[in-house]
This record gives structure tokens, sequence and C-alpha cells, in this order.
């Protein structure tokens, strides 16, 4: 097999972490336009990741926020983003690089992004290689395992009537690679 040596897979996770930048920046500076609104799941221990210790202790490995109605102080940058949130009545803020990002899901248009975790996201900034993991673009449906989970950012439980529509399905770029 050819050696790829332009990097497509490093060119499209860049590619789709520039439309969750682009979405994230128009959000901090018009709002959430209508219904839209955003799961975030991301690695909690990357480097670059802030948490208060006691949200580390809640969620060691990954974390899912939702923006929807509550939320303020949205700041988003080149390589992160940073959201004040509460949890239990407690305000928060988060700073979140891009790279954590594990997946990104609007369900009020059935549009998702998902990144493949990587080794590299959470060694130190000193580690001698960039994480790559591989993106794939996803237009699914809400998954029913977010219709019965906890809302991170409220803790309230989530009743979402939402169910994958008939026919629906995930399709990863690795599929249509050659081997």
């Amino acid at each position: 097999m050819a050696t790829d040596h332009i990097r497509y897979d490093v060119l499209a996770r860049d590619a789709l972490r520039g439309v969750l930048r682009r979405v994230l920046t128009d959000a901090a500076e018009h709002g959430l336009p209508g219904e839209h609104h955003f799961f975030i799941t991301f690695l909690s221990t990357a480097d670059g990741v802030k948490l208060s210790p006691r949200l580390l202790a809640q969620y060691p490995e990954e974390m899912t926020i939702i923006l929807q109605h509550q939320f303020w102080d949205l700041v988003v940058t080149e390589d992160r983003f940073e959201v004040g949130l509460s949890f239990g009545g407690v305000p928060e803020r988060l700073v979140v690089p891009f790279a954590a990002i594990k997946s990104f899901l609007d369900p009020s248009v059935q549009f998702g992004l998902q990144f493949e975790p990587s080794d590299a996201a959470t060694e130190a900034p000193s580690a001698n290689l960039p994480a790559v993991p591989t993106p794939s673009a996803l237009p699914v449906p809400a998954p029913a395992a977010m219709a019965e989970s906890k809302d991170a950012s409220t803790g309230d439980s989530k009743d979402e009537s939402a169910k994958p529509s008939e026919g629906a399905e995930v399709v990863r770029l690795d599929r249509f690679r050659k081997k």
C-alpha cells in the first residue's frame, strides 16, 4: 500500500474541527438560533482541559456538556473554547481544547461530528508526536443513550423522546479507505 505523504486524515480532522470552531464562534457572537443546542463530549484529562477538582473527580475520563439555555461567557479561540456552566447550582468555568473533543452533536438538526480518541490527546505537552485522531462526519439522529442521560450542565435528567429514524446508518470514513 502506498504511503500517504499528504496526510489526508490530518487535513480532514482539521477541517471538521474548523466546522466546530465556526459553529461555536457564531454561538458566542449571536447566541443559539432556533432550536439548536449542542452536546459536546471531551476527554476530561486531555492536555489543556481545565476543570475544577470537583468536576474532574466526578468525570475522571470524559465529560459531556450541553450548551442550550444556561451557559455564559462562551469564548472561542483558534485552539479551544471556554464557557461558564452551572453544575448542581455551582457555577464553573471550563476550558476545552478542540483536540480534546471526542464528539459534537446538534440533535435539533440531527448533525454530529465524531473524532477518534487518541492516546496522544492525554499525553503531556512534551510528547514527541502530535495527536492525529481520524474524524468522521456523522449526520445522525440523537442517540437513544442521550435520551436518558444526565444533563451534565444542570444535573437534570433529559426526557427526550427523539428516536433514530428508520434506515439511518452511521458511516465511518475508515470504511472507504483502501487497506
